[in-house]
């Protein structure tokens, strides 16, 4: 592994190191969203939040050309994750504002795919995002899948065992649940960690 030239983070980091790191999940609340008499809770709790960490998950596809629609919008502040279950409610209109909201700041990896399949389902105007994997660039960090951001960047590991599992399926299993907070919730936490250390090393 090489240092960067700040000395807080690897540019490249090997699995063997990752696969050395202890396991972390999300310590905080989960909130599984599935029916739309649980939105007017959910918008007041997400109201004013500042910085989420945003992803989604799909049921995967074992068919060439076969793309199945987003099942699952997580969002998650510092200690509470939201998980929308798009494939039994509409994406609801607070959320589109969220997303639309450039004073909202949403942070996750590899962006493209997961705004474009969440337009599929309602085409609104993304704002306020920020993809790590362009981020990072600025900390000199070459290796930037969301695993070796979290063992770089937070120093644990996270679990990808529950990647490919059904999202779809009736209900999400403890370990579905635990997979999609955890990664939303380490986005966020690497965003902070990192613009933490800008402010610190006064980076520009």
């Amino acid at each position: 592994m090489e240092m960067t030239n700040n000395g807080n983070f690897f540019t490249n980091i090997d699995d063997e190191y990752v696969r050395s790191l202890p396991i972390m999940t999300f310590p905080g609340m989960i909130r599984l969203i599935d029916h739309p008499s649980q939105f007017e809770d959910v918008r007041k709790r997400l109201h004013n939040q500042k910085l989420l960490g945003f992803d989604t998950e799909t049921k995967p596809s074992f068919k060439k050309g076969r793309v199945h629609p987003v099942a699952l919008l997580q969002l998650s502040t510092s200690d509470e994750a939201f998980l929308f279950r798009l494939n039994k409610v509409k994406l609801p209109e607070f959320v589109i504002d969220v997303l639309e909201d450039e004073a909202i700041t949403k942070v996750g990896v590899a962006l493209k795919d997961d705004i474009n399949g969440l337009n599929k389902l309602v085409p609104f105007e993304p704002g306020g995002f920020i993809d790590l994997q362009q981020f990072v660039k600025d900390f000199g960090i070459e290796d930037n899948g969301l695993k070796k951001l979290v063992a770089n960047v937070l120093g644990f590991r996270i679990s990808k065992k529950s990647q490919t599992s059904n999202w779809e399926q009736e209900e999400l299993g403890p370990e579905q649940l635990d997979y999609a907070a955890t990664d939303a919730w380490v986005c966020r936490q690497i965003y902070e960690a990192l613009t933490d250390q800008r402010e610190l090393n006064n980076i520009a």
